[in-house]
């Protein structure tokens, strides 16, 4: 396939040195939190070392694997390259460390390979923090990921935030000393998915951990001095435990105040282990209305300083968040708001929403996004669709 012309000019300027730094590659990962969109991504394990919740597709099939301290040192360097060549091309195009011009120049993949344009994006974002994957990077042995981390920082001193995903089980059975060692090495944050604090839900989805492990874990990471930013699933008991599921796992917030908490929405797909009891009918779904409002339930059992985040593509409602407790009342009516307005218009935002019309509930008074989502409700009920079935299809994309 013949390279388009702004490639070919990029191509013919660069020296065989700077050629040869983008030539680079290092292992990636699959997943990375909604919140390091821009970071740097080492992988240090490959898959999921549990690999058994009933609600996540990403490692199904795959071995769990960790990776020697010299293969993920060996990725660094490949990164640390891959940067000195698109910095030597911002410097030869006159754009000296405004890097957000050059970034974009590499954002064609099939081109220049994933590992140049995760670069280049952070980079351009300001190559500020890095993240390490994938599902549990803490179960490495703490001396060696102490020495990741070391080398990391130092290839990368400009690096003001390093962060990995963990378990709260892996994060209980380490030491606070080894907690504290890798906090001194440069880890920054740890995510953790706590998903739920209701133990017979966390046993019903295979999680492999216990409400006493995520307050064990999540209160070590805290004392250690690190960053710890836990996950919780809206939805995920369905509509037999929906109650308990939000204020249990409120309860157990409570007691670990985490420095974030993240909502990320159900969504059930045929990849999923959960799937076939979805269909078998042993697990029922909650409606969207449903699942607003037991998000409702459990700000009102919250009491933390955290800061609650939306900042996942599933939930309905990105604007419910804000620092607890001064944005409790904020957020609770937002969720009021959107449950008083008349079941039309319900309907209106949930399909805009998922549609990727609408991100916040004043849009809609838009009239023109309005008018153009209710007349393809309108075409949908024509046909004979459901449009509720529609609204669920639509999310299949962000899984």
């Amino acid at each position: 396939m013949p390279i388009p012309l702004q490639y070919a000019k990029i191509r013919r300027m660069l020296s065989y040195s700077v050629t040869e730094k983008l030539s680079h590659t290092f292992e990636l990962g699959p997943i990375r939190p909604p919140s390091e969109a821009y970071s740097l991504l080492i992988r240090a394990t490959r898959n999921c070392p549990w690999n058994r919740c009933q609600f996540c597709p990403i490692y199904k099939g795959s071995k769990f694997g960790l990776r020697s301290v010299e293969e993920i040192i060996k990725d660094i360097e490949a990164a640390k390259a891959i940067s000195e060549g698109i910095k030597e091309i911002a410097w030869k195009r006159g754009y000296g460390n405004k890097l957000i011009e050059v970034a974009a120049m590499f954002s064609n993949q099939l081109q220049y390979g994933q590992c140049v344009h995760n670069v280049a994006l952070w980079l351009g974002t300001g190559g500020k923090s890095a993240f390490l994957q994938d599902s549990n990077t803490l179960i490495m042995r703490t001396p060696e990921l102490t020495q990741v981390i070391t080398f990391l920082r130092k290839t990368f001193p400009s690096l003001n935030r390093a962060t990995t995903y963990a378990r709260s089980h892996t994060a209980a059975r380490k030491s606070l000393a080894e907690l504290k060692e890798l906090k001194d090495a440069g880890l920054d944050r740890i995510h953790i998915g706590l998903e739920t604090g209701y133990d017979p839900l966390l046993a019903y989805m295979e999680k492999g951990c216990t409400a006493k492990n995520h307050i064990e874990g999540g209160k070590k990471v805290k004392e250690a001095g690190i960053s710890l930013c836990e996950y919780v699933m809206p939805g995920l008991g369905g509509k037999k435990m929906s109650q308990e599921h939000a204020q249990e796992t409120a309860k157990v917030l409570n007691e670990i105040d985490p420095d974030y908490i993240r909502l990320r929405s159900l969504h059930v797909t045929p990849t999923m282990p959960l799937w076939t009891r979805l269909q078998d009918g042993d697990f029922e779904l909650q409606t969207e209305d449903e699942v607003a409002k037991e998000i409702g339930v459990f700000i009102e059992n919250l009491q933390v300083t955290s800061h609650l985040k939306s900042d996942h593509i599933l939930n309905l409602l990105m604007e419910v968040e804000g620092k607890m407790p001064e944005d409790k009342e904020k957020c609770l009516n937002i969720i009021n708001k959107y449950l008083s307005l008349p079941d039309e218009e319900r309907l209106n935002f949930k399909f805009g929403r998922r549609a990727g019309l609408y991100n916040r509930l004043a849009d809609l008074s838009d009239s023109y996004k309005h008018d153009k989502i209710e007349q393809a409700i309108k075409r949908l009920r024509a046909q004979g669709s459901n449009v509720e079935e529609a609204i669920f299809r639509l999310k299949d994309i962000f899984i």
